[in-house]
């Protein structure tokens, strides 16, 4: 049996949006509403890895899967690493990485993120993208990955200059931030130093790259919306308000 877990890392300092996995969305917290989301996935269970004692206090209200991890992780990437090692899982037990601030992922998004680990032999590594829409594609926030026609990852990058897309095949799309890999490969991952592309372009995901592990996407419809700033919250409030049953 296809087997997977998913950690959602949650660190309670934020540059823009103090405090944003607490914050309230219509009765529920953000990362409440992420872990809810995340039990509705084909997922064996659902952990939030956090650096936070005021995280765990809230999490266990509604969930006794969550797991306090060292404030001084660089990324969530070696959140979730540390969050699995606490587990004591496998070293083939897949792992689903879904960020802790998309209170509307789509459930079907994890489980086609964690079937790209069952499905290919060639996958180190799973992600997921979606089309641009035209006027995103300048954002630097934006990240643009290429990828060839089996779906291998090629390259990602903030900055991609359109007049050089005219001339090229070469297809771009909007790279979504949810990861799956097994315990073996994470434990392997944040053993290395960042690459020099990594350091670059300030993509974790380089770093697998660089180091010769394939990333394969699967290309869905649609984006979830994340919460980094002022406006994406008011933004989820409303899409909220305007649908009483999410």
């Amino acid at each position: 049996m296809n087997e997977f877990i998913v950690i959602i890392p949650s660190r309670l300092s934020s540059t823009r949006l103090k405090e944003k996995a607490l914050l309230d969305l219509n009765g529920k917290s953000l990362i409440e509403r992420v872990y809810l989301r995340a039990i509705q996935s084909n997922a064996k269970k659902v952990f939030i890895a956090t650096d936070s004692k005021k995280i765990e206090d809230h999490v266990k209200k509604f969930s006794p899967n969550v797991i306090l991890t060292s404030k001084d992780h660089e990324s969530g990437t070696d959140r979730v690493h540390e969050c699995a090692a606490k587990l004591d899982i496998s070293d083939d037990m897949v792992i689903v990485n879904v960020q802790g601030d998309e209170p509307f992922i789509d459930p079907e998004t994890i489980n086609k993120t964690a079937d790209i680990i069952f499905k290919n032999k060639n996958a180190f590594v799973g992600s997921a993208c979606t089309l641009f829409n035209d006027s995103d594609f300048d954002d630097p926030n934006n990240v643009k990955v290429s990828l060839s026609d089996s779906k291998r990852a090629i390259n990602f990058s903030r900055n991609v200059d359109q007049t050089i897309l005219s001339d090229t095949k070469v297809k771009y799309f909007q790279h979504v931030g949810i990861y799956s890999y097994n315990y073996e490969t994470l434990s392997t991952f944040v053993s290395l130093s960042r690459s020099k592309n990594e350091t670059s372009e300030n993509l974790e995901q380089l770093r697998f790259l660089d180091n010769g592990y394939d990333i394969y996407l699967e290309e869905i419809e649609e984006l979830s919306i994340g919460i980094d700033t002022e406006t994406d919250y008011k933004k989820a409030l409303k899409i909220l308000n305007e649908n009483d049953k999410i």
